[in-house]
């Protein structure tokens, strides 16, 4: 799968993206550093590739709809957590892609869980909040 991290994940993220078999870009790589957050997600879901962020912005369905995405990852760290949950909750992502799509979906990684939107539409009742495995 083809992802996009944000400016706010580094080459440890990058690594791991790596480790699992996807092909990543980062915004840097691209020069975007600093874009507005509606470019930045224009630019991902023109390139086929979904957006990974800290950026809890991305996570406002009506700005970026997911149902027309080819997904958006927030990643919700506790305050002041080190580098190893982060490491944690993007591991945790990139197993939970390995059981289900996120094209369509927005997902909000938090310690422990997933928080799974769709459009209610394609929804289905169990996608409201799922378990990490």
């Amino acid at each position: 799968m083809k992802f996009k991290l944000d400016e706010n994940l580094g080459s440890r993220t990058v690594a791991l993206f790596d480790e699992f078999g996807h092909e990543v870009e980062t915004v840097s790589q691209e020069k975007l550093n600093g874009t507005s957050d509606t470019i930045l997600y224009t630019v991902s879901q023109s390139e086929g590739r979904c957006l990974v962020t800290l950026d809890l912005d991305f996570a406002d369905v009506i700005r970026f709809p997911p149902g027309n995405s080819h997904g958006i990852a927030v990643l919700r760290p506790p305050p002041s957590a080190s580098l190893g949950v982060l490491a944690a909750l993007v591991r945790n992502l990139l197993t939970a892609l390995q059981a289900e799509p996120i094209t369509g979906r927005l997902w909000v990684v938090e310690v422990g869980r997933i928080r799974v939107h769709e459009s209610k539409a394609a929804a289905r009742p169990d996608d409201l909040q799922r378990n990490c495995l």
